[in-house]
C-alpha cells in the first residue's frame, strides 16, 4: 500500500511553511537525506499514530496577483493536488477572509478530495474568530496556533481520518515492479516491451492513488503487478517537469508501491544529477532495485567505462546491479526479468542466527568496534527481525559509538559473504536492555 499524500496549501503569508516545520521537527519524523544526494525539503516522510504518509509544502496561492512566478507555482500547487489523498487549507486567523483565500477555497470546493480547513494564527484561541471562515463551504475551520504549537494534535487526527483503510494491493500475491527515471529514458517503451504480445494482461486493478493502476502480467509462468502511474501511462506536462518539481510526487508514490523498482537511465546522455536523485529516492525508500541502462544500441563507450562512472555517481548505494538494454532493438530484455526476480531474492533472504553472528564474530576480530574517551563499544550478538529489505540488529555495549564508517564497515562484511546486491540493508544498533 502506498502513503497517503498530504498537500498543504493556501495563500502566501498564512503560515504554511512554519506549519510544515512545526509538524516535521515536534511530532514527526523526517527521513535523512542520503550523503552526497540534494534534495529540497518540500516532502517529509510522515507518521502519526502509527499511519505513514508524506507530507507536501507549496507556494503560496494568489491567483489575481500579476507576480510573474505565480503561473508556475499555480501549476505545481496544482500537481500536489491532483496527487493528494487530503489537502490541509491554512488560512489567517488575524487577517480573516481575503480574495485570495476565497479563489483557493473555490478551487477546492471543485477537488473530490477531503479538506481540513485550519485556521493559523489564533494564539490566545479565540474560537470566535473562527465562525467567518464557515462561509469557505468546506467544513468546520480548525483552530491552531503554530507558533504555541496549539491544536495542531488535533489537525493530524482529523488528517488521518481521511486515509484508506483498505486497498486490494495489499492481498496481491506476485512481485510489483515500478520504472522511474527522467523523461525521454524510454520508459514507455520498457513498458511496452514487458506488456509486450508475449505477456497476458489479465485487468486493471485500481491503485490506491487517483489515476494510477496496477498491472497484472505473466513471465515465465511467474505473476507479476508493474505500477503504472499517469506520469507514465500518457504524456502531460507533469513529464516535462524536473525532478525538483511536483510530478516527483508520482515517482514517489510509484517507488513506495513497488516491491522491485527499475531505475531507468539513457545510455546516450550523461548520468545528471536528475538521474542520481531518483536514484537517491528508491535508496531512501529501502526498495530493491535495478539499474537499467537502455538505449545501449546508441552507446558511446563499454560497459567498464560506463559501471565506472555509476560507481562514482551511485557512490552511496555501491550494492547496485546494472544490465544494458536497448528497448527499441530488443536486446538485453530478457534480462529485466531475470534481474527483477534475483534482486527480490535477495531482498527477501533471511540469513540464520547461526551464520549471522559466525559473520560478525569474524568482522570484530578483524577490527573491533570504536571507543571514545575510555569508554568501549562491544557487540553482544545480532539478529535480522525482517527482510524487504534485510534488517540487521546488533545489540551492543555503548551503542551511541558506533559510527557510520564502523556501520559500513559491518555492511561490507555482511555483503561479502553473502550475496545482497540489488537490495540496501537496514543495520540497527541498540543497548543490550532493548532486548
Amino acid at each position: 500500500m502506498s502513503k497517503p499524500i498530504v498537500a498543504i496549501v493556501g495563500r502566501a503569508n498564512v503560515g504554511k511553511s512554519t506549519f510544515f516545520n512545526k509538524i516535521c521537527g515536534k511530532r514527526l519524523s523526517i527521513v535523512d537525506d542520503v550523503a552526497g544526494v540534494t534534495r529540497d525539503r518540500l516532502y517529509a516522510d510522515a507518521e502519526w499514530c502509527g499511519k505513514s504518509f508524506t507530507l507536501v509544502d507549496t507556494g503560496g496561492v494568489e491567483l489575481q496577483s500579476d507576480d510573474i512566478f505565480q503561473k508556475e507555482i499555480f501549476e505545481q500547487v496544482m500537481l500536489a493536488i491532483e496527487n493528494a489523498t487530503v489537502i490541509v487549507f491554512l488560512v489567517d486567523g488575524k487577517t480573516g477572509i481575503t480574495q485570495a483565500d476565497e479563489d483557493v477555497a473555490k478551487l477546492l470546493r471543485k477537488q473530490k478530495v477531503p479538506v481540513v480547513l485550519v485556521v493559523n494564527k489564533l494564539d490566545n484561541f479565540d474560537l470566535s474568530l473562527l465562525y467567518e471562515f464557515y462561509s469557505l463551504g468546506l467544513g468546520e475551520p480548525m483552530p491552531i496556533s503554530c507558533v504555541q504549537g496549539r491544536g495542531i494534535g488535533d489537525v493530524l487526527d482529523a488528517i488521518v481520518s481521511h486515509f484508506p483503510t483498505d486497498t486490494k494491493e495489499d492481498n496481491l500475491d506476485g512481485i510489483k515492479i515500478s520504472l522511474i527515471g527522467r523523461p525521454n529514458v524510454g520508459k514507455s517503451s520498457l513498458i511496452n516491451r514487458l506488456l509486450g504480445k508475449k505477456r497476458v494482461v489479465v485487468s486493471d486493478i485500481e491503485g490506491t492513488t487517483r489515476d494510477s493502476v496496477t498491472i497484472p502480467f505473466r513471465c515465465n509462468k511467474k505473476d507479476y503487478y508493474l505500477i503504472d502511474t499517469a506520469g507514465l501511462r500518457r504524456q502531460r506536462s507533469v513529464e516535462k517537469q524536473s525532478v525538483e518539481g511536483y510530478s516527483v510526487l508520482r515517482s514517489m508514490d510509484a517507488i513506495e508501491r513497488s516491491d522491485v523498482v527499475l531505475i531507468v537511465l539513457d545510455a546516450t546522455k550523461e548520468i545528471s544529477e536528475q538521474d542520481v536523485r531518483i536514484a537517491g529516492f528508491v535508496h531512501e525508500a529501502k526498495k530493491a532495485n535495478v539499474v537499467v541502462v537502455n538505449k545501449w544500441d546508441e552507446k558511446t563507450m563499454t560497459k567498464d567505462e560506463f559501471l565506472a562512472i555509476l560507481k562514482e555517481k551511485l557512490s552511496f548505494m555501491s550494492y547496485f546491479k546494472a544490465i544494458f538494454v536497448s528497448a527499441l532493438v530488443g536486446t538485453g530484455l530478457s534480462e529485466i526479468m531475470k534481474s527483477v526476480d534475483e534482486v527480490y531474492e535477495n531482498a527477501s533472504r533471511r540469513i540464520s542466527t547461526g551464520i549471522l553472528n559466525d559473520i560478525v564474530h569474524d568482522a570484530i576480530l578483524n577490527f573491533e568496534p570504536p571507543s571514545k574517551n575510555g569508554k568501549k563499544s562491544k557487540i553482544l550478538y545480532a539478529t535480522q527481525p525482517s527482510t524487504n529489505p534485510p534488517k540487521f540488529v546488533f545489540f551492543c555495549k555503548e551503542p551511541t559509538l558506533i559510527n557510520f564508517s564502523y556501520e559500513r564497515y559491518l555492511e561490507n562484511r555482511l555483503r561479502e559473504r553473502i550475496d545482497f546486491s540489488g537490495t540496501p540493508i537496514e543495520l540497527v544498533f541498540k543497548g543490550k536492555e532493548e532486548e
